[in-house]
């Protein structure tokens, strides 16, 4: 295998909001993107029906088809669920926990989602791998922080030998600054394909349509797409 490309990179795709703009992001940058996602038993799986036509139209936007690789789906069946039973993976209430981290909170998901990644970009020739993990408005994930990331890039390029750079483009962004992002990246046609086609509610909901897409409405994941609208709006 060759020296991994710096032009290149793989993108975390879940077909939300947050994956969604850094998808955008990366095909802004780089001359190569692929993206990949993951198939974990999580209760809001229609999110992975929204990946496709979410790339489709990012295809047709700017020169951006040119730049849109291969994508990837790995298949963790339920190993996530049967090993820690949360909100994500089962009917479990959505609720704070005695740990004061949120019932929705799937631990070790993103910590796997980066190896994996890192696997992919490895064999695939791809240097920077990109995700939308943000702890400045976010549902409190530890996963999700900063330093967690900077760990696991340290650990994996020890672990592959390997100089992979972990690009985090929400990391000091509020959900008001993502719809600016998406606005300055593709313009309102970026948004609309976003508020469309990208799918954020814990429950899986999209039986209802409001002005930032569709969901339950009441959700900690909705609370806050639906908070950063708003704030963007004003």
């Amino acid at each position: 295998m060759t020296e991994a490309s710096e032009t290149a990179a793989l993108v975390l795709f879940s077909g939300g909001q947050d994956s969604a703009t850094c998808l955008a992001w990366a095909l802004d940058r780089f001359a190569r993107v692929e993206t990949v996602g993951f198939a974990y038993g999580q209760r809001h799986a229609v999110e992975l029906h929204c990946r496709e036509p979410l790339r489709q139209g990012m295809a047709a936007l700017n020169d951006w088809g040119g730049r849109l690789g291969p994508d990837h789906t790995v298949d963790m069946g339920r190993a996530l669920g049967d090993i820690g039973a949360t909100a994500l993976t089962s009917d479990a209430a959505i609720v704070m926990t005695d740990e004061g981290l949120p019932s929705t909170f799937v631990p070790g998901r993103n910590l796997l989602f980066l190896t994996y990644a890192a696997a992919i970009a490895f064999r695939r020739g791809l240097k920077v791998i990109v995700g939308g993990m943000c702890e400045t408005d976010y549902s409190g994930y530890p996963d999700c922080r900063d330093d967690t990331i900077k760990a696991m890039q340290l650990a994996l390029n020890l672990g592959m030998n390997r100089r992979f750079v972990l690009e985090m483009p929400l990391m000091w962004t509020d959900k008001a600054g993502t719809w600016e992002i998406a606005r300055t990246l593709g313009g309102q046609a970026l948004v609309e394909l976003i508020v469309e086609h990208s799918h954020s509610c814990y429950l899986g909901d999209r039986t209802r349509r409001h002005p930032w897409g569709y969901g339950c409405g009441g959700c900690p994941a909705c609370d806050l797409r639906a908070a950063g609208w708003g704030r963007w709006c004003a």
